[in-house]
C-alpha cells in the first residue's frame, strides 16, 4: 500500500510522515490554505529527500510556475489534472501522477482518483474508483481519514491512498498523531484485504 500525506506545511508534519512510514509527501501549489512557495517547499523537503517521494501538487498551472517549481523544489513527482500534464513542457524523466475526477475513458498506468474539488474532505465515488482500480494503479484520495481509510481500501482495492484534510488539527496544519493513526489504519486495511477468506 503506497501512502501519501499531502499538504505539508511544517517540519513536524514531515517528521511524523517519515516516522509513520509514509511513502510520499505532497507540497501544494494550487489555491489552498496549504499552499506553499517553491522556496518554502524546497526547505521543508530537504529533511525527507531520499527517504520518501516529494510530490509537487498543482492544478492548471502555467508553464512559468512549473518551471520554477521544477528548478527550486526538484520534485520526484508532478501531480496535476491529466489535461495539465499533456499541455505542459516537462522533463522526460519526471514522474507524473495525473488526477482523475470521474470515471470513464482510457487510464494511464497510475492515476490519482478524487472528487471534483481537492483538499476539502469530499469523499469521491468509491464504486467508480473501484472500477478504475481494476484497470490502473489507482491512488485513492478525497475525504479519507484514520477512521474510514480501511473501509475505503476494502471497497476500492487501490494501489495507494492519499490524505490531506483528514489528518489536520485545523485547516492547513497537520496533526502528527493523526498522520500516525492514518498510516497504521491504511496498512492494517491493506493487510485485511490480502488475507485469504
Amino acid at each position: 500500500m503506497w501512502i501519501k500525506i499531502c499538504g505539508m506545511t511544517t517540519p513536524e508534519a514531515l517528521e511524523a510522515a517519515v516516522g509513520a512510514g509514509a511513502d510520499a509527501v505532497g507540497f501544494v501549489f494550487a489555491e489552498s490554505v496549504r499552499r506553499v512557495s517553491a522556496q518554502r517547499a524546497a526547505v521543508l523537503a530537504e529533511a525527507v529527500r531520499g527517504k520518501m517521494r516529494c510530490v509537487a501538487v498543482t492544478r492548471h498551472p502555467g508553464q512559468n510556475e512549473i518551471d520554477e517549481i521544477l528548478a527550486v523544489l526538484r520534485p520526484d513527482v508532478l501531480q496535476s489534472d491529466a489535461a495539465d500534464l499533456e499541455r505542459l513542457r516537462l522533463p522526460q524523466q519526471l514522474e507524473r501522477l495525473p488526477v482523475l475526477r470521474g470515471a470513464g475513458g482510457a487510464l494511464p498506468p497510475r492515476v490519482l482518483f478524487e472528487g471534483t474539488v481537492s483538499g476539502v474532505g469530499q469523499t469521491c465515488d468509491w464504486s467508480a474508483a473501484a472500477e478504475a482500480a481494476r484497470r490502473s494503479e489507482l491512488v485513492l484520495a478525497g475525504g479519507l481519514d484514520p477512521v474510514n481509510v480501511a473501509a475505503a481500501i476494502a471497497a476500492v482495492r487501490p494501489f495507494g491512498v492519499d490524505v490531506s484534510s483528514g489528518v489536520e488539527a485545523r485547516p492547513g496544519l497537520k496533526d502528527p498523531l493523526a498522520i500516525e493513526r492514518f498510516v497504521k489504519a491504511a496498512r492494517m486495511g491493506c493487510a485485511a484485504v490480502q488475507e485469504p477468506t
